[in-house]
């Protein structure tokens, strides 16, 4: 202890470690509405209140990938309150800023700007949860940074090879790398390391010399083939990695056998899910680095609300339950409100002795009634509990325990896997839709699309609301197969057709690489879809009060007519689909005596999507016959004659209509190790240190 604390102010660093806050997660509920925000608070409380030298937070901060006024308001007020100030930051920063801040138009650390007064920084890489997305590819932490309030760093936008360059901070004689990969799908990541594009880059000089910091937010757990990271994909030259994602609190640092780093796991500082690892203690850590050693200080914090949980199978007790009693149910349920009447003791219990906790603890007693029993109404159970728990929904949750049978060419059940997850396991959208596929009927197979790109389209569309997502994807990919057969000059059969295009299929399936770079094209246009309809809509808001200001009340009209305002709007007033007595039917103009209109007639090809039991070659067929349209779309516009800046005398009345349609504009754009042989890391001594030993990432318009 005293190898750190004695000289804090020369060489040490200090740094409050916190990972998965989730701010804003259940913000509406009336119990556990605040809950993030409060503990928010009390984190940034602790780095306050122990001088730190900065906080580094694994990703996460937000539970939305777009956080509501009141979360992003609440979150700009605490990061004012505690991390503004005149306490002097002790260390400087040595590598090049504006490759650290690449995608921030500041792209220095906000204690160096000189309009602000920081005195704690905050630095943090992004999370699953609020990660980069829309068509500027920006999430809420660069609204943060953009504020100068937190420094986001670790994003990477290349699908193909990612660089991590470290942050390199000094303070006296110890020295810092740090390093953050903000999150990248798990999949991608993982094949991207197979195949060696992930580079840790490290300092020309004295490489040995510094402490090696790493902070990533992927899962750790294994969860299928390649949807995790393996702790041996990490460079051994890594000191101490802190893993984000994963909300066990396991923040003790623990030594990875084979590449002999460090790994530390804060865990969430809010329960999101009713599981077991929820129910962990939770924990931030304050990290003390004075060369290459270092200590973990754990801080349990206060205001988390508590979380119990248990479980019951009823098959293990014969003696009380019996299938063939007929009030076998009333038995259950009282058995189940003694055990929850005897986890609302523990947690009383707890609570008297810290009264910054939340009054209403979260209680889980999931119960296992395989074996012939029949659950009860949970409704009426938690009912019993409305005034006594944070979550009487969902105090209680039945399931059946699935015996293990050896079946071979067993359909799986969707519907069974969407309504029964398993407790304390992510469903992720992509997922089910490939398995969705790969056990449904030939009849609704998928044709173009892979299952892979389907369910990453369904994921966007689903947890990014982007919209178009799934029909610029079918949009990109049958431009790009009619591109295909016409290099292989295909006979216009429909078996050869569909052999083709069937070819050209599994062979996207292939390559990953290819197919992944499609998607995020496909993307690209979609969020520019996006952007340009919210355009259209701003536009089309403007005008309607445009409408109003002008039309006023009844005395308004002659008013309308005398004040000369509005001169050469230009534009026909029905745009957008509407006739003019839709809209009113007043032609703009007012400083005119005289009016003219004109129509002209202009053409466009409305884009063709194919149907829902359209074939294949029907789909390819249909964006041919567009080009042959015997009749053509047509709309009519107003000139209105600006020259006259005389009064209005004249009125057009309601009962003209003009019929007008706003073509679709269409154009086409594209966004496109070291040895650890002499490591050298210490660890202090301490009752609860586990380091006793040494160790060395547009629509067709």
């Amino acid at each position: 202890m005293s190898a750190f604390h004695s000289h804090d102010g020369e060489d040490t660093f200090k740094i409050l470690v916190a990972t998965d806050i989730h701010l804003g997660y259940l913000e509406k509920d009336p119990v556990r509405g605040n809950d993030t925000f409060v503990t928010f608070n009390e984190i940034l409380d602790h780095a306050q209140k122990n001088e730190v030298d900065f906080v580094l937070l694994g990703g996460d901060l937000f539970h939305d990938n777009k956080p509501s006024r009141k979360t992003i308001h609440s979150c700009l007020e605490s990061l004012r309150k505690y991390c503004m100030g005149d306490r002097p930051v002790q260390f400087e920063i040595l590598s090049d800023q504006a490759v650290n801040f690449q995608n921030s138009k500041f792209p220095w650390v906000n204690y160096q700007d000189e309009n602000l007064n920081i005195s704690i920084p905050v630095f943090s890489i992004h999370g699953n949860h609020d990660d980069p997305t829309g068509a500027d590819a920006l999430c809420a932490l660069d609204i943060l940074s953009c504020a100068g309030l937190l420094n986001h760093f670790g994003r990477s936008t290349s699908v193909e090879k990612i660089d991590i360059s470290p942050i390199l901070l000094r303070k006296g004689r110890t020295k810092i790398a740090l390093y953050g990969l903000g999150a990248i799908p798990d999949e991608r990541l993982y094949r991207m390391f197979v195949n060696k594009q992930v580079t840790m880059l490290r300092p020309k000089e004295d490489e040995d010399s510094w402490f090696n910091l790493f902070v990533l937010h992927q899962n750790r757990s294994k969860h299928g083939g390649t949807n995790y990271i393996p702790e041996q994909f990490l460079d051994d030259f890594i000191n101490l990695v802190v893993w984000g994602h994963e909300h066990e609190c396991k923040i003790a640092p623990f030594q990875n056998e084979q590449q002999r780093f460090y790994i530390s796991q804060p865990g969430s500082s809010v329960v999101t899910s009713l599981s077991p690892g929820e129910a962990v203690k939770k924990h931030i850590g304050l990290l003390h680095v004075k060369g290459k050693k270092m200590k973990m200080e754990k801080i349990a914090l206060e205001t988390v609300r508590t979380f119990h949980i248990e479980d019951i199978v009823l098959a293990d007790h014969p003696d009380l339950f019996n299938p063939d009693n007929p009030n076998v149910t009333q038995a259950i349920q009282a058995f189940c409100m003694e055990k929850v009447e005897l986890m609302l003791d523990t947690a009383e219990r707890e609570r008297l002795g810290n009264p910054r906790q939340p009054e209403k603890p979260i209680i889980r007693l999931r119960v296992d009634y395989a074996g012939g029993f029949e659950p009860f109404s949970v409704h009426r159970f938690s009912q019993k509990y409305m005034h006594r728990v944070a979550n009487p929904k969902d105090i209680i949750h039945f399931f059946r325990h699935r015996e293990q049978k050896e079946k071979k060419g067993i359909d799986i059940n969707f519907g069974k896997v969407v309504s029964r997850p398993a407790e304390g396991m992510t469903l992720r959208v992509e997922d089910l839709v490939k398995q969705y596929f790969q056990t449904a009927e030939k009849k609704v197979q998928l044709s173009l699309l892979t299952e892979r790109a389907m369910g990453e389209a369904v994921q966007e569309f689903v947890d990014k609301e982007e919209k178009d997502a799934i029909e610029e994807l079918v949009k990109f990919q049958l431009k790009k197969t009619q591109g295909f057969l016409k290099e292989r000059r295909t006979d216009a059969e429909e078996e050869k057709i569909d052999e083709e295009v069937r070819k050209f299929r599994e062979s996207r399936k292939k390559n990953t690489e290819e197919e992944d770079e499609e998607f995020r094209e496909a993307m690209i246009r979609a969020r520019a879809n996006r952007s340009e309809d919210d355009v259209l809509v701003a536009a089309t808001n403007d005008e309607d009060a445009m409408d109003v200001e002008e039309i006023g009340t009844s005395d308004g009209l002659s008013s309308t007519l005398s004040r000369g305002r509005g001169r050469a709007r230009g534009r026909a007033r029905g745009a957008r689909g509407q006739n003019s007595t839709a809209r009113g039917s007043s032609r703009r103009g007012r400083g005119a005596t005289r009016q003219e209109s004109a129509s002209g007639s202009r053409s466009y090809k409305p884009v063709s999507v194919p149907g829902k039991n359209m074939s294949t070659i029907d789909a390819f067929m249909s964006s041919k016959t567009d080009h042959s349209l015997s009749s053509f779309q047509s709309y009519s516009e107003d000139i209105l004659d600006s020259d006259s800046d005389a009064e209005d005398t004249s009125f057009v009345p309601p009962s003209s209509k003009v019929n007008q349609r706003l073509p679709r504009v269409s154009s086409v754009s594209k966004r496109g190790s070291q040895s650890q042989a002499s490591r050298g890391v210490d660890f202090e001594s301490d009752e609860d240190d586990p380091f006793m030993s040494p160790a060395t990432s547009r629509r067709t318009k």
